[in-house]
């Protein structure tokens, strides 16, 4: 048989830090389910990222179980890909360190989401974790000579620090990791809030607006009910060009329908928007209700599904300590 050469690796990661959204879904998951076969898929529960800001360390790892059950309903499985707790292999904390060493305050500063978040408090209650956070965000993905990094627009700044970092080492101290990619699609990248939506849909706006975010978990009752309340124009009905709130419910319809713009545009000009709001829901509770069918027989084995990610991060384990070691001797330390 002729050579198959190796697939192109992709790591990418989410926060246990609440409920997976639809903005999470329709943005990334569904995206990784039905690219998995192309890539050397490696998915981590980012859990030492999640203590940069205030949490409930009683339900840090219910949050875990939950976060690995939902990717694995979604459709990733094993065969393609690998699920595993960042906390569970201890070259991430490691790799992490070096590169700190080698990262420009200035860097730092001028990350965006440190800005947002640490403006909301004085720096005297902020933690340093939050400040070099996309540090360890950088060290998850060179362990693992990452090619593709899949994530929305707003992230390209933490891959381009990624980039910097490992350019920086690697002319100080010659090829030691690997130079990753952003993988950026156009379609669904951007799911707004329904109450907001000028502003991304998020789990921290989600936490102090009911209306914010669709949790993929939620009931049908709750969805309807959530999207009969989104936000939409002055109008009574569908024209174009729409305000933001009916752009987003029509993006929302559009990528899980996998449609295109003029026939989306089609299908609603000149309806009411009750019209438009009942198709995007019941358009939502299709695309998530096998999902949550199948996430509730996977929580029946929480065992079962703990095993499963440590097996992960013990097949993934040798990758990244051949990682480490090689920085470790690179920069003097072995």
């Amino acid at each position: 048989m002729p050579h198959q050469p190796p697939k192109p690796r992709v790591f990418s990661g989410i926060q246990p830090s609440g409920g997976l959204h639809l903005g999470n879904y329709l943005g990334a998951i569904r995206n990784w389910v039905r690219d998995q076969d192309r890539y050397d898929n490696i998915f981590c529960i980012v859990d030492l990222h999640a203590m940069t800001l205030p949490y409930d360390p009683s339900v840090l790892q219910e949050r875990i179980l939950d976060l690995a059950a939902t990717y694995v309903a979604s459709g990733i499985s094993e065969q393609h890909s690998r699920i595993f707790v960042q906390s569970h292999i201890a070259a991430h904390a490691e790799l992490a360190w070096i590169l700190e060493c080698y990262t420009p305050m200035g860097w730092l500063e001028r990350m965006v989401a440190f800005k947002e978040k640490a403006g909301r408090e004085s720096h005297e209650r902020v933690g340093s974790g939050l400040l070099v956070y996309p540090v360890l965000q950088a060290a998850d993905i060179l362990l693992y000579d990452t090619r593709y990094v899949p994530v929305g627009e707003d992230q390209r700044q933490h891959i381009e620090l990624t980039r910097d970092l490992a350019q920086r080492i690697n002319q100080r101290f010659g090829e030691v990791l690997t130079m990753p990619e952003p993988l950026i699609r156009e379609a669904g990248c951007r799911i707004m809030g329904l109450d907001d939506p000028e502003k991304k849909m998020s789990k921290s706006l989600a936490a102090t607006s009911s209306g914010h975010a669709i949790f993929m978990l939620d009931s049908p009752d709750v969805i309807r009910k959530k999207v009969a309340r989104a936000q939409t124009d002055t109008q009574p009905s569908v024209r174009f060009p729409a305000g933001a709130g009916v752009t987003n419910l029509l993006e929302i319809y559009r990528t899980i329908r996998d449609s295109d713009v003029e026939t989306v545009r089609s299908e609603f000009e000149g309806k009411p928007y009750s019209a438009l709001k009942q198709a995007v829901a019941e358009a939502v509770i299709e695309a998530l209700s096998p999902i949550q069918m199948r996430y509730q027989e996977i929580r029946r084995d929480d065992p079962g599904l703990m095993r499963q990610l440590r097996d992960a991060a013990e097949r993934l384990s040798p990758t990244a300590d051949a990682t480490v070691r090689r920085v470790q001797q690179a920069v003097g330390l072995r």
